[in-house]
Order: structure tokens, then C-alpha cells, then sequence
């Protein structure tokens, strides 16, 4: 059975995904869409030079998107970089251009016939992920946005690091927006085989600090290089794979929660029919406050979107 992706945006986080699927032979076919010309026939190029030394192929069609109508996934990685350096760190400075670009590239995946999954990586990307659904006229269980994957990934890292322990040696989730208002929901992490709050008790651990630092860990890598590309490209084309390959892998994703009315990043079962199961976590209190301030606030942001 032939695997299909396509790639749409081919700036830092695109072309880094593309890099991925090419080397690690993830798709027999690849279609890149940039509205840079130039910028994706350069790279496809480049990736056919690659792959002379590679063990694997991929078929690699440029800027045609008739060719998405029987891609498994499409990837979403539009986006305007520059508008992320700003003084409150906050990834809605893209909205007004990525809300009018997923409107555009949208419409063109609905004209191709698409009727895959869509992983959306595209700032701010809960709403965005709202956006694409609305325009493609896809199940919302068929288009799911990479949220709080990378985070909840930066949470381990942090924890790890603090424990120098491996970073996949740490189970739990940071749920919401993927931006300011999301949180770690400590309640979820365990390491060890102990819960994290017990092990912070003990070791004397700052929990808060941790927290920020899952919060602000993209904000740390933009300022020191302008963009981010291979903790979110790499959790966008996991969540590609295991759509692909039907893993039913439980994962912290933004997929679309009725009881609040949005988008937003909670853990759910991924598989071939994407969104497949939604888990039901057992939060505090505090913790459920939060999540609704967080989709509070994404609503808000989708509102202004329209």
C-alpha cells in the first residue's frame, strides 16, 4: 500500500519535516507546496540529490495540489516566522496571517478532493486547526493540530534534566493552548513509577519553575536562532506516522473537545481514523480552572479569527 504526505509550507519547520519523512523513507510519495517556487523546486532538488545515499526513495511531486487527493496526511507548516519576534512572546502575532493563509490553502485541499487526515503545525495552532476544519469540511476527528505534543515533550525534558534521568522516562501531559495559557498538569506526571509531587516533595524540586520552563522552552530556541524547527517537525511526522500506521498511541494533541467547545491540546487515542478515542483525565481542581481559562481564551482568539 503506497503511503502519501504532503507538505504544505516549505519555510524552516516544513522543510525540516520533509527532510525527516525523505531520510527516514516515512513516504513512497511526498508532495511539497510552497508558494515560493524557487524556495520547494530547490528543495525537492535537494532531496533527490539526497537520496543517492540513502536506502530508501520518494516520489516527490512540487506544487500541485490535485496531487493531495489521495494523500493519507497532509501537514500543515504555513506560517510567517518574523512575526514571532515580538515582545510578549506570543504565537496569536501570526494570526492575521495564518488565519487568512489555512482560509486560501483550505480551500484549495477541498477542491482537490482531499478526504485524509490533516496535521496542523500553523501558529496559533489550536485556532488554526479550528479553521481548517471549517474550510475543508473534514470530520474533526480527521484534522488534528501537534498542541501540547512538543510541550508536554519540553516538560519532560525539564523534568529529566532536574532527575538526569532519560526525558522518556517521564509520563504526564501539558494541556490547552499551545502558547501562554497552557499549563502542566502535574496531576498526570509520574516518574519512577511515583507521582511527580511526591518525588518533588522529597527532592525538593520547584514545580513552578519546571512549568515555565516547558512553557517557554520554544521562546528560548526562537531567540537564539529566529525560528524553531526539529522539536515540532519531529512530533508533527510522528503524528503523521501514527496515523499512517494505525498505532493507537495515546498522545497529548489539540483535537476538538465538545464539552468546551474548541480545539485544544488533550491527550486522546490516534489512529487511522485519526482522533479515535478521547481519554477522560482525573484533574484537580486547579488544574480543570486552568483548562477552561485556556479554552476560554482560544475561543476568544477563533472568534477574532472569523
Amino acid at each position: 500500500m503506497t503511503r502519501k504526505i504532503g507538505v504544505i509550507g516549505m519555510g524552516n519547520v516544513g522543510a525540516t519535516a520533509a527532510h525527516y519523512i525523505v531520510a527516514n523513507g516515512f513516504a513512497d510519495d511526498l508532495v511539497l507546496i510552497d508558494k515560493r517556487e524557487a524556495k520547494v523546486q530547490a528543495d525537492a532538488l535537494d532531496f533527490q540529490d539526497a537520496m543517492v545515499n540513502l536506502p530508501v526513495h520518494t516520489n516527490i511531486t512540487v506544487n500541485d495540489y490535485s496531487a493531495l487527493e489521495d494523500a493519507d496526511v497532509i501537514i500543515s507548516a504555513v506560517g510567517n516566522i518574523k512575526l514571532q519576534d515580538n515582545a510578549n512572546d506570543d504565537r496569536f502575532a501570526e494570526l492575521t496571517f495564518t488565519s487568512a493563509a489555512a482560509k486560501e490553502v483550505g480551500a484549495h485541499i477541498k477542491e482537490s478532493g482531499f478526504h485524509g487526515k490533516m496535521v496542523v503545525i500553523t501558529n496559533p495552532v489550536d485556532v488554526i486547526t479550528s479553521i481548517y476544519q471549517q474550510v475543508i469540511g473534514l470530520p474533526k476527528n480527521h484534522v488534528v493540530g501537534t498542541g501540547t505534543l512538543l510541550d508536554s515533550s519540553r516538560m519532560k525534558r525539564a523534568v529529566a534534566a532536574e532527575l538526569n534521568i532519560d526525558s522518556r522516562s517521564v509520563v504526564g501531559y501539558n494541556l490547552g493552548e499551545h502558547g501562554n495559557s497552557q499549563f502542566t498538569a502535574w496531576s498526570t506526571v509520574r516518574v519512577l513509577g511515583k507521582p511527580i509531587t511526591e518525588i518533588a516533595k522529597a527532592r525538593g524540586l520547584n514545580l513552578d519553575d519546571l512549568d515555565h520552563q516547558a512553557k517557554v522552552g520554544g521562546h528560548t530556541v526562537f531567540h537564539g536562532k529566529k525560528y524553531t524547527n526539529y522539536g515540532v517537525a519531529t512530533a508533527a511526522v510522528k503524528l503523521a506516522n501514527t496515523i499512517m500506521s494505525d498505532a493507537q498511541t495515546e498522545m497529548p494533541v489539540s483535537n476538538y473537545r465538545e464539552e468546551y467547545g474548541t480545539y485544544l491540546s488533550y491527550p486522546a487515542i490516534v489512529g487511522r481514523d485519526g482522533v479515535q478515542e478521547q481519554l477522560q483525565l482525573d484533574l484537580t481542581d486547579e488544574e480543570l480552572k486552568k483548562l477552561q481559562i485556556s479554552a476560554d481564551y482560544i475561543k476568544t482568539k477563533f472568534a477574532e479569527s472569523k
